[in-house]
């Protein structure tokens, strides 16, 4: 059985404690820091962005809560027997619903989750350039056993040797943003003779060294290279989450309409539904009295089936469209809602008055998708510096000393007495530089393709633009036809319904009619939705479209959109629209 001394084991036992207590409490600390390194980070950077949002935060999913909504308590006969399924549920206003899915959206989350994680990647390359820590420990026990011969007795004698050996170190290491390089290294060892049960033999020392190259990875611009595309691709995130929440609004919008235009369509096919059936009834009555021919009345009733059949499946893509609404919100299948028919009936026409061209330069001052294409390009040019510098021949320059104690007992610190230093400079000439060459070639057509790839991005924005100017125009001329036809709709099915209160009209002239009044009357509806919902694509595709924090938009509308104009938009200020 061995003793360890009292100086080596206390040493080992302080240290292994202290490395356990670190352990247990890791965990929640590590969060904790990560959460406020990367809400700084992006903090930091959000002036850069345009609309970006200032209280950015990233939170843990959690259920939706609803209590705070008023309760539909009108059974809408027009749904038939599934209306009973909508009493009790909770009115979602437009307001409501964008807040809600900025909120719960799994596909939002993960939006925030991205930039989070690039804001940590950004951490941790910052974190290459300052002196990193390190410490450890270590203890080992060795026995050996051995037989030798007594060169004066002839005798085989076993000889069994055992040690305690223990070590522990601390030092740094720093990435210089020359390139250079700085580490140095603090290490004391005890080892301990059990067998003999001699003392503890100590000893320590301390090494430090520099490197700087000279030539190949030499400069600030160089050595840095891995952190500036680092900051830049946090900038780059956040772009593409403020022009992300731009596009989400817009779809929450959009399928907030579509869920209330199916609604609507459910009303006009149980309207129609009816109509046909009162048709029917009255043309049953004169049947029977032998005014209306049988062929007249069985038109009547194979349009009723019809009819019936329409309004059966108006009501199923309704409520496959609320479903579906749910998921898009971020909430349960089992939570009831009911869209609010006020924001549909309160919709009303808003046309631009600007040209294409004014439209075309606001979006190339103001999109941010643009604008990271441009520094994309940047990028690509400061790649070609530095694959260039890899052509050069390596010049290092290496300074290093040393410090050790003096064997003995007890805690040992390095003697300046006991030191060395030494100084070299290596040279490597450029004769194998395949790979650099390669690297460089690759980085110039990189840069072709990066300006390329702007080029063509430019025009497509240009497309974007044109057409949305195009696709607003053709909106609210279809919508300016839907109230023409539906007023000349209106007029025919009345004058169809009195011929044949007069005996005079066809079945199959009422039945045209009816169902186009009902076409005429979901054209309607569909055109207000189609213009609005292109009106805010074409805002947010000039980038214009400006939104808050709680996903509702702000929209500018100029009549003239020029230099000035536009740079009084807040597009120098992050809260804008908050």
């Amino acid at each position: 059985m061995f003793r360890t001394g009292r100086a080596g084991a206390c040493f080992v036992i302080i240290l292994f404690a202290c490395a356990t207590s670190w352990t247990g409490c890791s965990t929640q600390h590590y969060e904790r820091s990560a959460n406020r390194e990367a809400a700084s980070l992006i903090a930091e950077k959000t002036p850069d962005v345009a609309n970006m949002d200032p209280k950015f935060e990233l939170t843990k999913h959690e259920p939706a809560v609803l209590e705070d909504l008023p309760v539909y308590d009108t059974l809408d006969t027009f749904l038939g027997p599934t209306g009973q399924t909508e009493l009790g549920a909770r009115v979602v206003s437009l307001e409501k619903a964008i807040e809600l899915a900025t909120k719960y959206n799994r596909n939002y989350l993960t939006q925030k989750e991205d930039l989070y994680l690039q804001a940590l990647s950004l951490s941790l390359a910052r974190f290459q350039y300052t002196p990193i820590f390190g410490a450890g420990a270590g203890v080992a026990t060795t026995d050996r056993q051995r037989i030798a011969e007594d060169t004066a007795t002839g005798v085989d004698v076993i000889t069994r040797e055992r040690t305690v050996n223990s070590d522990a170190g601390v030092g740094f290491n720093w990435l210089l943003r020359t390139g250079g390089r700085i580490a140095t290294d603090f290490t004391t060892d005890f080892v301990r003779f059990v067998s003999n049960d001699s003392g503890w033999a100590t000893s320590s020392a301390l090494g430090a060294s520099f490197t700087q190259p000279l030539l190949r990875g030499a400069g600030y611009r160089i050595a840095i290279e891995n952190l500036t595309q680092a900051e830049r691709n946090l900038l780059y995130q956040l772009r593409d989450f403020t022009r992300f929440r731009k596009e989400f609004t817009v779809d929450i919008v959009a399928s907030y309409y579509q869920v209330l235009q199916n609604r609507d369509r459910v009303r006009n096919s149980y309207r129609g539904y009816n109509s046909f059936k009162t048709s029917v009834e009255r043309e049953t009555a004169r049947s029977e009295e032998g005014e209306t021919p049988i062929a007249e009345l069985n038109r009547l009733r194979e349009s009723l089936l019809s009819t019936e059949q329409g309004w059966i499946s108006a009501i199923r893509n309704y409520q496959l469209s609320r479903d579906r609404f749910k998921i898009d919100l971020g909430l349960s299948m089992d939570i009831s809602i009911v869209l609010d028919q006020n924001e549909l009936d309160n919709l009303s026409i808003h046309h631009p008055t600007i040209t294409v061209e004014q439209a075309i330069k606001a979006a190339t001052l103001m999109r941010l998708d643009l604008e990271t294409v441009r520094d994309r390009l940047v990028d690509a040019q400061r790649k070609i510096n530095v694959a260039a510098d890899g052509l050069q021949a390596d010049l290092d320059l290496s300074l290093s000393g040393n410090m050790s104690s003096r064997p003995g007992s007890g805690v040992q610190l390095p003697d300046p007495q006991q030191r060395s230093w030494t100084a070299s400079l290596g040279l490597d000439l450029p004769i194998n530089r395949k790979r650099e060459r390669n690297n460089y070639r690759s980085a110039l057509i990189a840069f072709d393709r990066a300006q390329r790839q702007h080029d063509l991005f430019i025009d497509q924005v240009k497309l974007e633009i044109q057409d949305g100017w195009r696709n607003l125009e053709q909106r609210k001329r279809e919508f300016e036809i839907s109230e023409v036809r539906v007023a000349l709709s209106e007029s025919r099915s009345e004058e169809e319904i009195l011929k044949q209160d007069l005996g005079l009209g066809l079945a199959l002239n009422l039945v045209d009619a009816q169902n186009d009044l009902i076409n005429s009357q979901n054209q309607r509806t569909s055109a207000l939705i189609s213009h609005t919902i292109a009106r805010l694509g074409f805002w947010r595709d000039m980038g214009i479209l400006f939104i808050k924090e709680n996903g509702q938009w702000e929209e500018l509308d100029y009549e003239v959109i020029d230099e000035q104009s536009l740079t009084s938009m807040p597009k120098l200020d992050p809260s804008a629209g908050q």
